[in-house]
């Protein structure tokens, strides 16, 4: 079942620089939500429900109910965050407003589990993760809202590719290469294996 955050934002009539500017000083983020075949809703937030999503892993998958003040609540992905160049702060934030069944491309995080029972990883090797995100084309109905990569069972040389991904039903890789490889375990170097030798000899 896809899960929703709820968000509440206030609507705003005009568009343009001189607008944007205003809003800022009133103390809110200008925003839009474009797509799904409507004109575009111009929005102001609250900078701290921005900030709290950035701190957040997996936003670019989540899904938003953003509820406009005199209209009804609109699904939407959170697509594009501009920041000021000195400050950090939000600046502008894009909405993406969702169709049921037209397709979008999302970035869907990877979630490592059973690293500290790897028998590689316990006998010294080091691993290597080659893609801490995927992106996926799916519904926005079975958007996940991350995908479990298993490393409990990685010894040297051992990988985990796409089709060992937990979560993965009802998408489809934008990588068309189908099997990539999500993680694997490399031995340790010879220079660190020379020196644990030393230092056994030594003592």
């Amino acid at each position: 079942m896809t899960k929703f955050t709820k968000i509440e934002v206030s609507s705003r009539a005009k568009a343009g620089k001189g607008a944007a500017r205003a809003t800022r000083r009133a103390g809110h983020v200008p925003g839009v939500i474009y797509g799904g075949g409507q004109e575009p809703t111009l929005i102001a937030l609250d900078p701290r429900i921005v900030q709290r999503e950035l701190h957040k892993s997996g936003w670019r998958s989540r899904i938003y109910d953003i509820s406009v003040e005199g209209g009804a609540s609109v699904h939407a992905l959170l697509r594009e965050i501009q920041l000021h160049p000195v400050s950090d702060m939000p600046i502008h934030v894009d909405y993406q407003r969702l169709a049921a069944g037209h397709k979008v491309h999302v970035e869907v995080e990877v979630r490592f589990t059973g690293e500290e029972v790897a028998p590689g990883i316990k006998r010294g090797g080091v691993l290597n993760i080659v893609r801490h995100t995927v992106d996926v084309v799916v519904d926005p109905a079975n958007i996940p809202e991350y995908f479990t990569a298993d490393l409990s069972q990685l010894d040297f040389h051992d990988n985990v590719r796409w089709e060992d991904l937990k979560g993965t039903e009802n998408v489809a890789p934008v990588l068309q290469d189908n099997n990539f490889v999500i993680a694997n375990v490399a031995p340790p170097s010879v220079d660190d294996d020379a020196a644990e030798e030393t230092a056994e000899a030594e003592a």
